[in-house]
C-alpha cells in the first residue's frame, strides 16, 4: 500500500468515526472485515492519533478557520483537515507541503472544488503559524 493509498484509508476511517459511536477499534475491525482493508502502521497511527489529539486538532482548526465554527465545516473537509493537521503537528517524517497537497487532493476527490480551496487555505495558515513557532 502506498502512502497515498494509506492516507486515503486513514481519511475514510476518520470520516466514518464522525457518524459512528463505535469505538475506534471496532470501526477499524469492521472496515477490515467489510472493506477488506489491510491497515498498515501509518493508517493506524493516523486514525488513532487524530482522536487521541482531537481537542488540540479541533482547536487549531477553530483558530485558523476565521468566521467558521467547527459545526459549519462539512464532515468531509473536517476529516481531511483533522488528518492533515495531525500529520503536520505529529508526524515529523512527512513534509508539511506533502500533507497540504495530499489533503487538497483528497478534498478534490471526495468533496468539492470549494472545499479543496477551503482546506488549502486553512492548512496554509496552519503551516505559516507552525513555521513561526
Amino acid at each position: 500500500m502506498t502512502r497515498k493509498e494509506a492516507r486515503e484509508e486513514a481519511f475514510i476511517l476518520v470520516f466514518e468515526k464522525e457518524f459512528s459511536s463505535d469505538s475506534l477499534e471496532d470501526i477499524l475491525e469492521i472496515d477490515i472485515q467489510v472493506r477488506d482493508i489491510k491497515p498498515n502502521d501509518y493508517v493506524k497511527a493516523v486514525f488513532f492519533g487524530v482522536f487521541e489529539n482531537l481537542q488540540n486538532i479541533d482547536n487549531i482548526i477553530s483558530q485558523n478557520a476565521v468566521g467558521w465554527s467547527i459545526n459549519r465545516i462539512s464532515k468531509t473537509s473536517l476529516a481531511i483537515l483533522r488528518l492533515a493537521i495531525f500529520e503536520i503537528k505529529f508526524m515529523e517524517d512527512i513534509p508539511v507541503s506533502v500533507s497540504i497537497n495530499e489533503a487538497v487532493e483528497l478534498a478534490k476527490k471526495y468533496a468539492t472544488k470549494e472545499d479543496a480551496s477551503f482546506v488549502n487555505g486553512i492548512l496554509a495558515t496552519v503551516s505559516k503559524s507552525e513555521n513561526n513557532e
